[in-house]
């Protein structure tokens, strides 16, 4: 069956095998591969040896429970943005709110409805592959944005009017070309010498206005 387009990488950590069985025949016809794993530190090497698009992870487990391995799963920049669903047995208010708490991003209650756990598993992968492609295109969009407002390379320049040549062979008022091409916009002033020159020596005009 072709790939679900949402990413199909998928796993599943349960201590009870009948259950691993179940979600994995639940998954695999839709076209996700599904790893399965029977306890917390399995859990974690599998992570780790080929990063999930979505982790589906119960709660009551002998040694690491799933607070701890969703705990540690958090706290490791290469894994804290998979998608952890919960799937416990249990269905107390504080249990939930802790799952949330740990980093959770939703909870299936056993047993459960094969659907809805097709539903969430969907929204879930839809929504981790939005967020991928959204920074992906930020990344890129930054970079383009870089180099088209750097200036970069040898810039062929008149030695007497001072224009300079663009890649497209035009010649471009200095100002114009700096505009264009970097983030540096201009004011317009005279220094004291272009002054001097062309103005000659204003201190006399100064003068008349302090008196004034």
């Amino acid at each position: 069956m072709e790939l679900n387009q949402y990413g199909g990488n998928i796993v599943i950590v349960d201590d009870t095998p009948e259950n691993l069985t179940v979600l994995r025949q639940i998954l695999t016809e839709q076209g996700y591969r599904v790893r399965p794993a029977l306890n917390g530190e399995s859990a974690l090497k599998t992570i780790h040896a080929d990063l999930p698009d979505l982790i589906l992870l119960d709660i009551v487990m002998p040694g690491m429970d799933g607070f701890k391995v969703c705990a540690k799963l958090k706290a490791d920049k290469t894994t804290r943005d998979i998608p952890v669903i919960f799937i416990s047995a249990l269905n107390d208010a504080e249990n939930k709110v802790r799952a949330f708490s740990e980093g959770g991003v939703d909870y299936i209650s056993k047993p459960f409805n094969s659907k809805e756990a097709l539903a969430r598993v969907k929204t879930h992968l839809a929504l981790r592959s939005l967020v991928n492609n959204l920074e992906k295109n930020n990344i890129e969009l930054q970079k383009a944005l870089k180099e088209v407002k750097q200036l970069q390379g040898l810039l062929p320049i008149c030695s007497s009017c001072k224009k300079i040549r663009d890649d497209k062979g035009y010649w471009n008022i200095l100002e114009s070309y700096i505009e264009t091409y970097s983030e540096a916009s201009f004011s317009h002033s005279l220094c004291p010498d272009c002054s001097e020159a062309l103005y000659g020596d204003q201190d006399w005009y100064i003068k008349k206005k302090k008196k004034e």
